[in-house]
């Protein structure tokens, strides 16, 4: 498997700054797309998702997915991307494996959305060719426990269905990541889609941020 064409650190020492960050990207993301979010609990998954969707102009209201596995936020006519994609949101941590990722049908949503997958390295990487991988470290380290509730690897009532967000909720959200303390967000690109890092991850994009210098881990293999 091809490795990153690219990579951004950037520091951010807010949760509103995480927000921002992910708005930005959010404004250019494209249907189809693939975000894969990697963080301990605590460490912004929800937040970088939330403000995502405000960027993609989607229905607000955004939770992690702990126990319905898939929310469903549509795009809004009055919102700053009218006719734009909707946001799977999907949490993958109860599913073992990408046979399970298959169960919930994301293919059949991919050409209508974007598709944000929390806990989704080595489950969801066969469903494109690109990705952009986003991983956010806490400075003092998040909860290295789990979400309670059922077991990993579980199957509760709601699998394999996309759920409205109006009918759950009620669902707690166990990723609390509202606080402002300083977070790493390392976004890499995967793939012919994601050839070039967006400008929204350029130096001077979110106020008071620290982008640190590009890398580019490995240049993929790409057909003539």
């Amino acid at each position: 498997m091809n490795g990153p064409v690219w990579e951004r650190s950037i520091q951010v020492l807010t949760a509103a700054q995480t927000h921002a960050l992910a708005a930005a990207l959010g404004a250019v993301v494209e249907t189809g797309d693939l975000l894969v979010l990697t963080g301990e609990l605590g460490a912004g998954k929800t937040t970088f998702t939330q403000g995502l969707g405000e960027g993609m102009g989607v229905r607000p209201g955004i939770i992690s997915p702990t126990f319905v596995l898939v929310r469903i936020h549509p795009n809004q006519a009055d919102g700053p991307r009218p006719g734009g994609p909707d946001l799977v949101h999907v949490d993958a941590y109860r599913l073992e494996s990408a046979a399970e990722i298959d169960d919930i049908d994301l293919e059949n949503t991919m050409d209508s959305a974007v598709t944000v997958v929390e806990w989704g390295r080595g489950r969801v990487e066969h469903l494109s060719e690109s990705r952009l991988e986003v991983e956010l470290h806490r400075s003092r380290g998040g909860a290295a426990g789990v979400p309670a509730g059922p077991t990993p690897g579980g199957h509760g009532s709601d699998h394999g269905h996309a759920v409205d967000p109006a009918a759950t909720s009620s669902v707690l959200d166990f990723d609390t990541d509202d606080d402002d303390e300083p977070r790493t967000v390392v976004i890499r690109g995967f793939g012919l889609r994601w050839a070039e890092p967006p400008a929204a991850l350029a130096a001077g994009t979110i106020s008071g941020s620290e982008p640190r210098p590009a890398t580019t881990p490995e240049t993929p293999e790409r057909n003539s």
